[in-house]
């Protein structure tokens, strides 16, 4: 089960771009909330609070409890738009949460031993994590923090797939459910020394090619 989050939030009374860039103005940060079939809510947050709480990992992947005057709406969350150049946040959607209905969500992967696995450590191979996250389905007590894959037995050339991921109970894998086309390969250790002899080939060739030109041009 994943960490819980507390965010405080306050009523947003006005819409639109003009009242956005003074909520930004003062601070805070616009957001969104629907889901559980009631009307969408319009929000604030605190902007110092959400960036402090998006250093965390696990925010992106918990149950949050968004809390409004003496109610509180358990939620996740959806969409998160950033400002391109700056560390700012422009705004946030969110979805409220039934207990008794499934979610999706985008789940971490921690990949366990890579350094110390026997393709990089015997075999002198190098680590592709081909994708960091999965979308899981879920009620919501059942949603995990993060999955952890132990690649230690890996060697070179070989590869994980989304089916090797240890799901806990109550846990699935949306993607899986679509056939064994979409078992979809997540890490992988493929050989260096090749591309690194082909490198030092071609530059050799290149400063044999170099010195024939200087000869031609002393000529």
């Amino acid at each position: 089960m994943s960490e819980d989050f507390d965010l405080i939030a306050e009523i947003r009374e006005h819409q639109g771009k003009g009242a956005s860039r003074r909520l930004r103005r003062e601070g805070k940060v616009p957001a969104i909330i629907y889901g559980a079939g009631r009307p969408p809510r319009q929000l604030a947050f605190d902007h110092n609070r959400v960036l402090q709480q998006l250093e965390h990992e696990s925010f992106y992947s918990s149950i949050l409890n968004i809390k409004v005057g003496n109610k509180s709406q358990a939620a996740i969350v959806k969409d998160i738009q950033r400002h391109p150049s700056k560390n700012a946040i422009i705004h946030m959607d969110f979805q409220r949460i039934v207990a008794g209905e499934k979610i999706r969500m985008n789940v971490p992967i921690h990949y366990l031993n890579e350094e110390t696995s026997i393709g990089v450590k015997t075999d002198g191979g190098s680590v592709s994590r081909l994708i960091t996250d999965v979308e899981v389905s879920c009620l919501p007590k059942d949603l995990p923090e993060y999955f952890e894959v132990d690649i230690e037995g890996l060697r070179v050339n070989e590869m994980l797939h989304l089916s090797d991921i240890k799901l806990p109970a109550g846990v699935e894998i949306p993607e899986l459910a679509q056939g064994p086309e979409h078992d979809h390969a997540i890490v992988s250790i493929h050989t260096i020394k090749a591309a690194a002899a082909d490198e030092s080939e071609e530059e050799a060739g290149e400063a044999v090619a170099g010195e024939a030109t200087d000869e031609a041009e002393d000529d």
